[in-house]
């Protein structure tokens, strides 16, 4: 759908393609583009470059469009995947066959599963936990590889375990990628879609099954062949998705310039971060002009845009106001709240992440 990204709480970076799996029981690979602060790949200083002048932005004409907000959209769980339990600063999932135990700091009340059902844990992820860090995945039972088999409705991919915590997907997403596949379905016409920040490739999977013509953007090249990985593993080579390493802001400058045009947009992007050529993100300051770009790429008929925002001291007012903002005058809704995982053991609702969408 980085980060990458400890994400709006939780550290989402986005893990990097690595060599193919072997046994093992600890993964450290390089480090992955993340989505805050973790998406970022180092740089040399002589290959970072100068930050160009920000675009000029002025408030747009035109009646606002209308709102719904605390829009929740939450995740339950399915055989594909479940939130366990959570608490004591950690949350126990279930991904397919496997369980994995994780930190989670805003799990701050109490498990309420007895001990032996987090005992059960397939993978354990230990050490540093801080999103600059390098932790390990600790194994119980019988090592695993460093990527597994999954699913998303109907989807395979795979699963990874990386140092930075995450296994490359992040399920509370599923409820903009079910939005999204039925708006494509509803449309009824071809529908070109724009995935920035698109990490491992599941939004753009997604879209692609549905009928629609995707671009997916990444500046990680390791995130990219991932993404291509997971295509081929879902049986989904012949569907037009253009996989594209580059700076997410550039590119969408590029696009404005030669005159393409995108039906639905979707960008994630990173506290903070760096492009494939050093170029420097910083949220508060570059998100107004990437949000206004996103406006400038959409088709005469547009049918929605969608904005996550993990790890950012913010409330999900702000960025519903910048929408708002961003598309008076073109009619729609902007609907706008917090993706939520609903837990199993309890139904406690543990939050992941801010949201805005523009909605026709």
């Amino acid at each position: 759908m980085k980060s990458f990204r400890d994400k709006r709480r939780d550290s989402r970076p986005r893990p990097a393609r690595s060599e193919p799996a072997r046994q093992r029981d600890t993964f450290a690979p390089a480090r992955p583009q993340s989505r805050t602060g973790e998406r970022t790949e180092t740089k040399s200083a002589d290959r970072q470059e100068a930050k160009p002048a920000p675009r000029v932005l002025a408030r747009r004409d035109g009646v606002l469009p209308a709102e719904r907000l605390p829009l929740i959209l939450e995740v339950a769980p399915n055989a594909d995947y479940a939130l366990l339990d959570s608490g004591a600063g950690e949350k126990l999932e279930q991904y397919g066959p496997y369980r994995i135990v994780r930190p989670e700091g805003q799990a701050i009340w109490q498990r309420a599963l007895p001990a032996k059902e987090w005992e059960r844990a397939d993978a354990i992820f230990t050490g540093d936990t801080d999103e600059e860090g390098i932790g390990r995945w600790r194994f119980p039972k019988t090592p695993l590889g460093e990527t597994w088999p999954m699913k998303h409705d109907g989807i395979d991919y795979l699963g990874r375990f990386t140092s930075f915590r995450h296994v490359g997907v992040f399920p509370e997403q599923a409820s903009h990628w079910d939005h999204m596949a039925g708006l494509i379905a509803a449309t009824r016409r071809p529908v070109k879609v724009l995935n920035l920040f698109g990490y491992t490739g599941l939004a753009s999977l997604v879209a692609a099954r549905a009928g629609a013509e995707v671009t997916h953007v990444d500046a990680s090249k390791k995130a990219i062949g991932w993404a291509r990985e997971n295509q081929e593993m879902a049986g989904l080579a012949d569907k037009p998705i253009r996989w594209i390493v580059e700076d997410a802001v550039k590119f969408a400058e590029r696009e404005e310039r030669r005159g393409s045009r995108y039906d639905i947009v979707l960008f994630d992007p990173p506290a903070y971060g760096r492009g494939p050529k050093g170029e420097v993100w910083q949220l508060f300051e570059d998100l107004p002009g990437l949000t206004d770009l996103c406006r400038s790429i959409l088709t005469p008929k547009p049918l929605a845009v969608v904005l996550t925002a993990y790890s950012i001291r913010a409330s999900f007012f702000a960025i519903h106001a910048l929408m708002r903002d961003t598309f008076a005058g073109m009619g729609g809704t902007v609907e706008s709240g917090e993706l939520i995982i609903r837990e199993k053991s309890a139904g406690r609702a543990l939050s992941t992440s801010l949201f805005s969408r523009w909605v026709a």
